[in-house]
Protein backbone atom coordinates (compact mmCIF):
# COMPACT_ATOMS: atom_id res chain seq x y z
CA UNK A 1 0.00 0.00 0.00
CA UNK A 2 1.36 3.61 -0.86
CA UNK A 3 1.89 6.68 1.40
CA UNK A 4 -0.99 8.76 2.18
CA UNK A 5 1.00 11.68 2.66
CA UNK A 6 1.08 14.63 0.24
CA UNK A 7 -0.94 13.28 -2.21
CA UNK A 8 -2.05 15.99 -4.73
CA UNK A 9 -5.58 15.65 -5.92
CA UNK A 10 -8.56 17.95 -6.99
CA UNK A 11 -11.07 19.34 -4.12
CA UNK A 12 -13.89 17.51 -6.16
CA UNK A 13 -11.53 14.44 -6.31
CA UNK A 14 -10.90 14.74 -2.26
CA UNK A 15 -14.54 15.15 -1.11
CA UNK A 16 -15.51 11.98 -3.31
CA UNK A 17 -12.22 9.79 -1.83
CA UNK A 18 -13.01 11.07 1.48
CA UNK A 19 -16.99 9.13 1.57
CA UNK A 20 -14.69 5.76 0.92
CA UNK A 21 -11.21 6.62 2.69
CA UNK A 22 -10.88 4.33 6.03
CA UNK A 23 -8.99 7.30 7.68
CA UNK A 24 -9.96 10.95 7.93
CA UNK A 25 -7.53 13.24 5.40
CA UNK A 26 -7.00 16.93 5.70
CA UNK A 27 -7.01 18.89 2.08
CA UNK A 28 -5.23 22.36 2.29
CA UNK A 29 -4.17 23.89 -1.35
CA UNK A 30 -4.70 20.76 -3.14
CA UNK A 31 -2.74 17.97 -0.83
CA UNK A 32 -4.78 15.49 1.10
CA UNK A 33 -2.94 15.06 4.72
CA UNK A 34 -3.74 12.07 6.84
CA UNK A 35 -5.74 12.75 10.22
CA UNK A 36 -4.42 10.63 11.93
CA UNK A 37 -1.98 8.27 10.38
CA UNK A 38 -0.34 6.92 13.41
CA UNK A 39 -2.85 5.01 16.10
CA UNK A 40 -5.76 6.94 17.42
CA UNK A 41 -5.96 9.88 20.18
CA UNK A 42 -5.20 9.48 23.57
CA UNK A 43 -7.63 8.97 26.35
CA UNK A 44 -7.45 12.21 27.79
CA UNK A 45 -7.87 13.67 24.37
CA UNK A 46 -11.19 11.20 23.81
CA UNK A 47 -12.29 12.09 26.99
CA UNK A 48 -11.52 15.39 27.43
CA UNK A 49 -13.91 16.04 23.32
CA UNK A 50 -16.86 14.06 25.19
CA UNK A 51 -16.99 15.91 28.07
CA UNK A 52 -17.34 19.38 25.84
CA UNK A 53 -19.30 17.67 23.95
CA UNK A 54 -21.69 16.26 26.63
CA UNK A 55 -21.31 20.17 28.19
CA UNK A 56 -22.61 22.02 25.06
CA UNK A 57 -24.94 19.57 23.58
CA UNK A 58 -28.41 20.72 25.39
CA UNK A 59 -27.59 24.31 24.85
CA UNK A 60 -26.71 24.06 21.16
CA UNK A 61 -30.13 22.11 20.72
CA UNK A 62 -31.94 25.20 22.73
CA UNK A 63 -30.13 27.46 20.47
CA UNK A 64 -31.67 25.48 17.65
CA UNK A 65 -27.96 24.56 16.48
CA UNK A 66 -26.03 21.66 15.53
CA UNK A 67 -23.08 20.20 17.34
CA UNK A 68 -20.41 17.96 15.78
CA UNK A 69 -17.40 15.71 17.22
CA UNK A 70 -14.45 15.61 15.43
CA UNK A 71 -16.24 13.35 12.18
CA UNK A 72 -17.77 16.86 10.54
CA UNK A 73 -15.77 18.63 7.95
CA UNK A 74 -15.22 22.26 8.06
CA UNK A 75 -14.47 24.20 4.80
CA UNK A 76 -12.42 26.90 4.76
CA UNK A 77 -10.50 29.52 2.34
CA UNK A 78 -13.62 29.29 -0.14
CA UNK A 79 -14.01 25.23 0.13
CA UNK A 80 -10.46 24.83 -0.86
CA UNK A 81 -8.95 23.77 3.02
CA UNK A 82 -10.83 21.36 4.75
CA UNK A 83 -10.40 20.51 8.96
CA UNK A 84 -11.94 17.90 11.13
CA UNK A 85 -12.41 19.99 14.16
CA UNK A 86 -12.21 18.39 17.31
CA UNK A 87 -15.52 20.28 18.21
CA UNK A 88 -17.89 22.73 16.04
CA UNK A 89 -20.71 24.41 16.59
CA UNK A 90 -22.70 25.49 13.43
CA UNK A 91 -25.80 27.85 14.24
CA UNK A 92 -26.06 29.19 10.95
CA UNK A 93 -29.49 27.24 9.81
CA UNK A 94 -28.35 28.30 5.82
CA UNK A 95 -25.19 26.07 6.44
CA UNK A 96 -27.17 22.77 5.33
CA UNK A 97 -24.22 20.84 3.23
CA UNK A 98 -24.39 17.06 4.34
CA UNK A 99 -20.94 17.03 4.03
CA UNK A 100 -18.81 19.27 5.37
CA UNK A 101 -20.23 22.67 6.92
CA UNK A 102 -18.68 26.54 6.40
CA UNK A 103 -20.29 28.71 9.11
CA UNK A 104 -19.47 27.30 12.82
CA UNK A 105 -19.92 30.01 15.69
CA UNK A 106 -17.53 28.11 17.92
CA UNK A 107 -14.20 25.73 17.10
CA UNK A 108 -12.23 24.12 19.75
CA UNK A 109 -9.02 22.05 19.24
CA UNK A 110 -7.79 19.57 21.65
CA UNK A 111 -3.89 19.71 21.68
CA UNK A 112 -1.61 16.73 21.04
CA UNK A 113 2.13 16.69 20.56
CA UNK A 114 1.55 15.81 16.64
CA UNK A 115 -1.26 19.16 16.18
CA UNK A 116 0.50 21.57 18.65
CA UNK A 117 1.76 24.02 16.52
CA UNK A 118 -0.66 23.35 13.60
CA UNK A 119 -4.05 24.30 15.97
CA UNK A 120 -2.16 27.25 17.46
CA UNK A 121 -0.47 29.13 14.39
CA UNK A 122 -1.85 27.51 10.72
CA UNK A 123 -5.28 26.43 12.20
CA UNK A 124 -5.94 29.72 13.86
CA UNK A 125 -5.20 31.95 10.46
CA UNK A 126 -8.20 29.93 9.00
CA UNK A 127 -10.47 30.06 11.54
CA UNK A 128 -10.33 33.34 12.62
CA UNK A 129 -10.98 34.55 8.92
CA UNK A 130 -14.82 32.79 9.19
CA UNK A 131 -17.22 35.67 9.69
CA UNK A 132 -19.53 33.65 12.06
CA UNK A 133 -16.80 32.50 14.29
CA UNK A 134 -17.54 33.74 17.39
CA UNK A 135 -14.89 31.76 19.62
CA UNK A 136 -12.06 29.45 19.01
CA UNK A 137 -10.49 27.05 22.33
CA UNK A 138 -7.63 26.08 21.85
CA UNK A 139 -7.53 22.92 24.68
CA UNK A 140 -4.71 21.08 26.66
CA UNK A 141 -4.85 17.27 27.61
CA UNK A 142 -1.91 17.35 29.83
CA UNK A 143 -2.82 19.97 32.30
CA UNK A 144 -6.05 21.75 32.73
CA UNK A 145 -5.00 24.78 30.36
CA UNK A 146 -7.63 26.75 27.98
CA UNK A 147 -6.69 29.51 25.39
CA UNK A 148 -9.77 31.30 24.42
CA UNK A 149 -9.78 33.42 21.39
CA UNK A 150 -12.92 35.73 21.17
CA UNK A 151 -13.99 38.05 18.54
CA UNK A 152 -13.97 41.67 19.24
CA UNK A 153 -14.53 43.05 15.80
CA UNK A 154 -11.36 42.20 13.52
CA UNK A 155 -9.66 41.47 17.14
CA UNK A 156 -9.17 38.41 18.43
CA UNK A 157 -8.21 38.89 22.16
CA UNK A 158 -6.67 35.85 23.83
CA UNK A 159 -7.98 34.73 28.14
CA UNK A 160 -6.46 32.44 28.86
CA UNK A 161 -7.19 30.20 32.13
CA UNK A 162 -5.18 27.63 34.16
CA UNK A 163 -6.55 25.35 36.82
CA UNK A 164 -10.12 26.70 36.78
CA UNK A 165 -12.71 29.38 35.56
CA UNK A 166 -15.24 29.78 32.97
CA UNK A 167 -15.33 30.72 29.33
CA UNK A 168 -18.46 32.76 27.82
CA UNK A 169 -19.85 31.03 25.09
CA UNK A 170 -21.75 33.89 22.84
CA UNK A 171 -23.42 31.70 20.69
CA UNK A 172 -25.00 29.31 22.79
CA UNK A 173 -25.68 31.67 25.87
CA UNK A 174 -23.79 29.43 27.97
CA UNK A 175 -20.47 29.35 30.31
CA UNK A 176 -18.27 26.62 30.12
CA UNK A 177 -15.77 25.70 33.20
CA UNK A 178 -12.77 23.87 33.14
CA UNK A 179 -14.47 21.46 35.93
CA UNK A 180 -16.69 20.37 32.77
CA UNK A 181 -13.79 19.95 30.36
CA UNK A 182 -11.33 18.49 32.41
CA UNK A 183 -14.25 16.03 34.11
CA UNK A 184 -12.14 12.42 34.99
CA UNK A 185 -9.34 13.29 33.26
CA UNK A 186 -7.12 16.08 35.25
CA UNK A 187 -8.15 16.96 39.02
CA UNK A 188 -8.64 20.58 40.07
CA UNK A 189 -6.39 21.65 42.54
Amino acid sequence: MSDPAFKAMSVEAYLRSEEHSPFKREYVGGFVYPLHAQAGASEAHVLICTNLTAALHASARRAGCRLYQSDMKLALAGASTFFYPDVMVVCDPDDRNTGYKTAPCLLIEVLSASTVSHDRVGKFGLYTALPSLQMYLIVEQSERRVYAYRRAGDQWPLRELAGEGEIELPCLNMTLSLDEMYAGVLPSR
